[in-house]
Parts: structure tokens; C-alpha cells; sequence
């Protein structure tokens, strides 16, 4: 498609959840709006998730919505088409592939509307976490899946991206408490979702540890809800800790991350958060693998921290419990090797 003459003028691009996944959309919705300026993107998603697209070309716009407040229950997505069909949209990308989206491909197809969706590949996916002769091909990335529902659309571009913030870093003024920066800085993020994403809070606490030996520096260690009373523990030990809840909101974590000389984090959104603003990140995996295609964008396959188990990956989202009872995936991990990969970075 010609840039110049596009051929869609206004395009609706759908993905609600999960924040990893929809923080993923942002290199690629960037790209392609650099690349089609004459043609309107309306990026379809759960509304708090509004600051990811804050710093978007002029033609992006963001419509949030809070699908267990506003279109729960019987008729929902009807209901939201309804909506939706208002902004003469001439072509849909469903960049999420679940029931929801499937219903409102449908209601837009009925009416001539041009809709594509994106393949999970998940019979490939299962052959990555079968318990025998596990297949670990590295599998498209999320980013690589979203440019092909695109390129289905006849959008031709190449994925070019740096930082949601431009060549430069988010305002430090804007978070004026968190103080400027006069030495290194470290993101911690030790939680996830599930366990299996989880290295064991003792042994991140001996990696705490020797940071905070290592010289001056500030960790951020990012916690929210019941997780804050491991991290005050530390922020009570050791000089250099320092809490990050949610006072900040998304926009503020958003800022502090890029101003992060490493991010240390799980399999988790803040890995992603983190990607977005340019920050290297070392990750430490578990039950899930780089190789399932969900590795932040912009990051390097030797700053992942794995070990070579015949169980793993047991679990492409890590929501399953280990077959051993006993995490070996995690707790087999040496805190000198992680210290060892964030520390080459400051």
C-alpha cells in the first residue's frame, strides 16, 4: 500500500489485555503511524492503559474502556459495536484473537467492514511445553504477529522504535519526589503473576544485597499490594532500596524506568514497561521461555537469565505448577550470575 494513498483512511486496532501484551502493541502501532500519516489509527483498549499511547504521532488516538463496568454480560459486544460503528471505520485489526474480539469481527464483517485477526499459533505452542521432545524453535514474536495482521491489511512497514519518549528520557520534574540522578540507578521488579515467574524472594534478596555492597547506587524495587511489606523489609536493610507502589501510576513508572541505567525484572509486564522506554533489561526466566515469542522488544537473547532443564518450559503463560513441587527452575539460579549480568551495565 501506498503510503501517500493509503487505502484505509481510518482503522480501528483492538487489543484489551494483558498490560505485557498490549504494552507490546507500541513499537508496532508507532511504526506503522510513522509510515501512514494520512490514515487514523484508533488503538481500542482497556482505558488504563491510556499512557502508552500518550506520546503517539498525531495521527494515533486512544478510545479506553472498562469491559467489567461498561460492557459486561449478555450483548456486551453488541452493545460496543454499536458504539464503535459511529466512527465509520473501514477496516479492523484484531491484534487479541478471544472471544470478545472474535464477536466484534463478526458485528463488522455483517456490515462490509474489512477484518483481520491474529494467529496464536498455539498448536505450535504446545509443542514448546509437551513434557517430551519439546520443540524450541524460537516462534514469531508478539511484535512480528501484530505486523502480519497489519501487512494482511496491505499496511507495508518496517518496525523501527526506540522509546515511547523519543530519542530522549520522560520528565524527572514530573515525579519531582523521586529526586534527580547522581549515580547509578536499578529497577527491580521480583514479582509476576504466577509463581513459576517468581525467583525466589531469598535469593533476589542476596542480588539486593550485593548491589547495595557494590557501591553507591539507588534500587527501585517495584511492589504492589501484599508484596510491599518483602520490599519495606529491604528498604529497611539496605541503604540503596527504595519502594515503588503505585502512587506513581503507569505515566510516572513510565518516566522513572527511563532514567533506569538496567532494569532487573521476571517474565512480566514491567519487563515490558521497561522495553518501551529504551532501558536494557536483564530477565530472569522459570516455567516460561524467550523461545514462546514474548521476550520485550529491544532486548538481547544473553541478558535472560535460564537454565537448560528438560521440564522447561512447562508453561507458556507460567500459570502451572511445577511437576516437582519444588521450582528447580528458579531456585537452581545462581544470584552471583544474575548480579553478575546487571552489574556489566553500570
Amino acid at each position: 500500500m501506498d503510503p501517500s494513498n493509503p487505502k484505509y483512511r481510518n482503522v480501528l486496532l483492538i487489543r484489551f489485555s494483558a498490560i505485557g501484551d498490549v504494552a507490546m502493541t507500541v513499537p508496532v502501532i508507532q511504526s506503522l503511524a510513522e509510515t501512514y500519516p494520512g490514515t487514523r489509527f484508533t488503538v481500542l483498549s482497556n482505558r488504563k492503559f491510556a499512557p502508552f499511547y500518550a506520546h503517539m504521532p498525531e495521527n494515533v488516538s486512544f478510545l479506553g474502556v472498562d469491559l467489567k463496568k461498561d460492557y459486561h454480560g449478555p450483548g456486551a459486544m453488541l452493545k460496543l459495536f454499536m458504539r464503535l460503528r459511529r466512527h465509520r471505520f473501514d477496516a479492523v485489526a484484531d491484534l487479541h484473537g478471544v472471544l470478545r474480539t472474535t464477536a466484534l469481527s463478526i458485528f463488522f464483517r455483517m456490515f462490509f467492514t474489512r477484518v483481520c485477526r491474529i494467529d496464536k499459533d498455539r498448536r505450535s505452542r504446545k509443542r514448546l511445553t509437551r513434557l517430551k521432545d519439546k520443540d524450541l524453535t524460537p516462534r514469531l514474536t508478539s511484535f512480528e504477529r501484530y505486523r502480519k495482521v497489519l501487512q494482511d491489511l496491505g499496511f507495508s512497514f518496517d518496525v523501527k522504535f526506540r522509546s515511547i519518549f523519543g530519542e530522549g528520557k520522560g520528565d524527572l520534574k514530573s515525579i519531582d519526589y523521586i529526586g534527580q540522578k547522581d549515580c547509578p540507578w536499578i529497577g527491580i521488579a521480583p514479582f509476576a503473576a504466577h509463581k513459576g515467574k517468581i525467583y525466589p524472594l531469598y535469593l533476589m534478596e542476596e542480588v539486593v544485597s550485593q548491589l547495595d555492597s557494590a557501591g553507591i547506587c539507588r534500587q527501585f524495587v517495584f511492589a504492589y499490594g501484599r508484596e510491599l511489606a518483602q520490599v519495606k523489609e529491604w528498604a529497611d536493610k539496605y541503604r540503596s532500596v527504595e519502594m515503588i507502589d503505585t502512587r506513581l501510576g503507569m505515566e510516572g513508572e513510565l518516566i522513572l524506568m527511563s532514567h533506569m541505567d538496567v532494569m532487573l525484572a521476571m517474565d512480566s509486564s514491567n519487563m515490558h514497561l521497561a522495553s518501551l522506554t529504551g532501558t536494557p533489561v536483564v530477565s530472569v526466566w522459570g516455567a516460561t521461555h524467550p523461545a514462546a515469542g514474548f521476550l520485550g522488544y529491544g532486548q538481547k537473547a544473553d541478558d535472560c537469565i535460564q537454565l537448560d532443564l528438560p521440564c522447561r518450559p512447562c508453561s507458556i503463560y507460567g500459570k502451572k505448577e511445577c511437576i516437582y513441587h519444588d521450582y528447580r527452575c528458579m531456585t537452581g539460579i545462581d544470584p552471583d550470575a544474575v548480579f553478575s549480568k546487571v552489574k556489566k551495565y553500570l
